[in-house]
């Protein structure tokens, strides 16, 4: 009976969170555009569909990936081995995101466009390899980005020293990056937060943070995530710079 009440508690939330977008496209189609809900029916089901899916998604959250990201970080902090720690955390950032379809998807469509401008050559081949290429790079970044926070939790440093100076180090590389690769790059680290990569990290972080002696999971467990948005804009300018 537990089970069950919590799965109704967190339906009912994401009823609840789900509500305010509900409103505001009822309120522009209604009110503003004045005219009926396009195949009624099939919305509500499928909003249906979205509430229940985003319950059994928060669910699997709390039974499965935030205790496993959390277990395995407390098993590499008590192992005390730094290159398995380090090695663990480029893997679990790298292979989340060169799968992630978000990413698929903009690299797919960055090689068609820049197919279109001349920038590569109109094959299909080529297509897929500056796709591929892409994909690698930021795949690579996010990769880097966790075993980087990961290593600065070990250390204790102040995260915002290392976004205040990436997000200055990708200003000044905008300059010398081709202008085709801006948008491209500015978009990449966006998309490398995926439904599985943001709660294993997390869960990464806070484990990692809270196995520590001296170390706050409030402060020292979060920004993983931040690391992971900031490097693919890095690596991708700098893609851009090499390839162009």
């Amino acid at each position: 009976m537990s089970a069950l009440h919590n799965l109704f508690r967190l339906f009912l939330e994401a009823l609840r969170d789900l509500l305010p977008i509900v409103l505001v496209i009822a309120f522009f189609q209604v009110i503003v555009l004045q005219q009926p809900f396009p195949n009624l029916g099939d919305a509500i089901v499928g909003l249906v569909l979205v509430v229940v899916g985003l319950t059994l998604f928060i669910q699997g959250l709390e039974m499965g990936l935030f205790p496993i990201g959390e277990r395995l970080a407390e098993a590499f902090a008590r192992k005390g081995s730094l290159w398995a720690l380090l090695s663990f955390a480029f893997c679990l950032g790298f292979g989340t995101t060169v799968a992630e379809p978000a990413l698929i998807a903009v690299a797919a469509e960055a090689a068609t466009v820049a197919a279109g401008a001349g920038a590569i050559d109109g094959s299909e081949a080529a297509k897929n390899t500056y796709a591929n290429s892409l994909r690698y790079t930021v795949a690579l970044s996010v990769g880097f980005a966790i075993t980087l926070g990961v290593f600065r939790i070990l250390k204790g440093w102040p995260i915002h020293y290392f976004i205040l100076s990436g997000y200055v180090l990708v200003v000044v590389i905008t300059f010398f990056a081709p202008e085709e690769i801006v948008g491209i790059a500015y978009d990449s680290g966006g998309v490398t937060t995926s439904t599985i990569t943001v709660p294993l990290v997390t869960a990464l972080g806070v484990g990692l943070a809270s196995a520590i002696r001296g170390r706050n999971p409030m402060i020292d467990g979060f920004g993983l995530i931040a690391f992971a948005s900031l490097t693919p804009m890095i690596f991708v300018l700098i893609f851009g710079i090499v390839t162009g």
